[in-house]
């Protein structure tokens, strides 16, 4: 049995953190609502964004893992690749948060993928 809360209370308590500390969260893309996967697209003014999705481990654990950062040359390409994403994967949600260290709301993140 997995003992995981269903996907969309997750997301919003996701969001309520981010506001409660004074950033700015939204849904970009919406998955399946109980047993979905997220991405959370971590940015802030005057920092590249960054993002995360929560990845299998070994051990059974799912951590947090840095999927991609957008570059200085092309900051277009890095939402049309998460955009190319959720079409490609019905299941996936797409959560921006727009805070400062946007990271500390994961918890656990581990190398990137």
């Amino acid at each position: 049995m997995d003992d995981r809360i269903p996907t969309h209370l997750e997301v919003t308590g996701l969001i309520r953190a981010v506001e409660n500390a004074g950033g700015f969260a939204t849904v970009i893309a919406k998955g399946e609502r109980t047993a979905g996967t997220i991405m959370a697209v971590c940015c802030a003014s005057a920092t590249s964004a960054r993002a995360y999705e929560r990845m299998p481990q070994l051990d059974g654990s799912r951590k947090w893992m840095l999927s991609k950062e957008q570059g200085a040359e092309n900051p277009r390409e890095f939402s049309e690749w998460y955009q190319r994403r959720s079409r490609q994967d019905d299941d996936l949600w797409i959560v921006e948060l727009d805070i400062a260290d946007g990271e500390r709301f994961l918890g656990e993140i581990v190398a990137k993928t």
